[in-house]
């Protein structure tokens, strides 16, 4: 085939290649870079309840080395590689639900609040709620999966003032009790220990304990997951025949601790018992088909799991934007 080309044209194509080389990049990018990112929240529906999902921000734990054990360090480092994630540096999110029934405003998880124990990017969970349009005064119940600092942190400020003044608080009676004994403050425990006492002691009035299996507030259901700490407890949310699994920290990652569920977490109080709950429970959910919302899993922490071999694995949910 031939293409036939005239003279005029050739120049035409000259005169517009030496125009944008006189140009250089300029012509391609006249707007300037914005350097700004979407606000940390993400809402949904849920049978007759709205679901807003708010971060606390990431929660950079390091090296995996110390932190997941009982399986050789060069085997954790490859699945975080093959997963396309960093193997020097495991970096988690802290997603809470609110949970809008109509009657209540429920939060799950507080956040890590002003202590800056596991860095800077953490403590913005009451930004993320201004952004999203939710008062803090407005929040009916606190629901806290457990005691550690990164869940009940955002209760009081940096001066022990409430940040939820008209909340009820909920949580496990063993979860408070263990957390706030002042004779665990010679423990390797002690500043979980000081975060807990801080943050609970000061509400200790507004505090209510919830029972394995109780539906303590309407469409919240409390359900045994121990192992992570003594109490730590998982909630099944429920409105008008539809649910999800609110996994606190059933599991903290969506690779590690699925595709190898009996491995250790080097922050779990009782670890076999961890892993035990986590088979038990994921399995469960598996089986049911339940949505489930993670704590710590890639923002905002939504979707499935499904058993795979002798693991499970995490499906995200696509995050639908709704005019």
């Amino acid at each position: 085939m031939t293409i036939d080309v005239s003279r005029r044209s050739l120049l035409a194509l000259g005169a517009g290649l030496g125009a944008s080389a006189m140009l250089g990049s300029s012509a391609l990018a006249r707007a300037p870079k914005l350097g700004t990112q979407t606000p940390y929240w993400h809402r949904f529906v849920l049978g007759d309840a709205e679901v807003t999902v708010v971060s606390d921000g990431p929660l950079p734990l390091g090296d995996p080395s110390g932190t997941f054990t009982g399986v050789p360090k060069e085997e954790v480092k490859k699945m975080l590689a093959d997963n396309f994630l960093s193997p020097d540096n495991v970096v988690l999110e802290q997603n809470s639900p609110i949970v809008n029934t109509g009657d209540k405003l429920i939060l799950f998880d507080t956040g890590m609040g002003s202590s800056k124990m596991f860095g800077a990017s953490t403590g913005r969970q009451q930004r993320s709620m201004m952004e999203a349009g939710i008062k803090p005064e407005d929040i009916d119940a606190v629901v806290c999966s457990h005691a550690h600092i990164d869940h009940i942190g955002g209760i009081v400020d940096a001066n022990d003032k409430p940040l939820f003044p008209n909340a009820q608080i909920y949580i496990s009676q063993t979860d408070f009790d263990f957390w706030t004994d002042e004779g665990k403050l010679g423990s390797p425990a002690k500043d979980f220990v000081i975060h807990a006492r801080k943050n609970l002691l000061p509400v200790r009035e507004r505090i209510k304990f919830f029972k394995d299996g109780e539906e303590f507030l309407p469409g919240v259901q409390a359900i045994s997951a121990p192992g992570h700490t003594v109490g730590h407890t998982i909630f099944m949310v429920s409105s008008a025949g539809k649910s999800f699994a609110f996994l606190g920290d059933l599991s903290h990652h969506s690779v590690l601790l699925l595709e190898r569920p009996r491995m250790e977490f080097s922050y779990d109080t009782d670890p076999k018992q961890a892993a035990e709950s986590r088979v038990k429970l994921l399995t469960m959910l598996a089986a049911n088909k339940t949505p489930v919302m993670s704590y710590h899993f890639a923002w905002p922490g939504y979707g499935h799991v499904a058993k795979v071999g002798e693991g499970f694995h995490y499906y995200a949910e696509p995050m639908k934007m709704t005019l």
